[in-house]
């Protein structure tokens, strides 16, 4: 692993596909080491009730990250040995959390994050209003409308600002906002010129916001 990690660009193209191929070999060889103990203590008991259960739930363990282990075997076969463009939605980031999703943040820095994205909004006085785990990767746009819903069954009424980056932005947001009553948009446009309103508007202090997603 560590010698696929240290591969130059060059290198990857022509020493990458052996090591890997010799990686998944040590890698099934553990998978398969593993379940051999399994099938030898299925029927292991003793005379202390408590030591049967830790043993047990030892059993149980080993058996769902055999699980996870084959899973990621059979990922990168099909990925690096097979040339196979594998969906995210069937990889596995980490075998110890296996929820957790890839994330594309656009930052040149760190262009991609594992972890979970995190939907808040927060009100004028900085309390947190609305909170949501979101699944994979969502575009930051398409929470806008649902969260001026929530925003009105929980307050009985619209938002009088509703702030966001621009990642929040497109122009169906905007007319969302004005069809629910909103009383000032700032939502910075994303690229193209800005009217003389739009940047009057994105020049006020903010009085209540919503944050953009964040890892957890």
């Amino acid at each position: 692993m560590y010698e696929i990690q240290r591969m130059t660009t060059r290198q990857r193209q022509d020493q990458q596909t052996a090591t890997y191929r010799a990686l998944i070999g040590i890698a099934e060889e553990v998978v398969t080491n593993a379940k051999t103990v399994l099938k030898n203590t299925a029927t292991l008991r003793g005379e202390d009730p408590c030591a049967d259960l830790a043993i047990d739930g030892i059993r149980d363990a080993i058996g769902h990250y055999c699980g996870l282990g084959a899973r990621v075997i059979d990922q990168a076969r099909r990925r690096v040995l097979d040339g196979e463009q594998v969906p995210n939605a069937e990889k596995i980031y980490s075998i110890f959390e296996p929820h957790t999703d890839l994330i594309k943040r656009g930052k040149v820095r760190t262009p991609i994050e594992f972890g979970h994205k995190v939907f808040l909004a927060e009100s004028a006085k900085g309390l947190i209003t609305q909170y949501e785990v979101l699944k994979g990767n969502p575009s930051d746009e398409v929470h806008v409308a649902p969260s001026l819903a929530r925003h009105r069954r929980a307050f009985r009424r619209a938002p009088e600002l509703y702030g966001a980056d621009r990642g929040f932005f497109s122009e169906q947001n905007v007319t969302a906002c004005v069809q629910g009553a909103v009383k000032t948009i700032c939502i910075p446009q994303r690229g193209g010129s800005k009217t003389p309103q739009r940047q009057l508007t994105k020049s006020r202090r903010r009085s209540s916001k919503v944050s953009a997603f964040a890892p957890a």
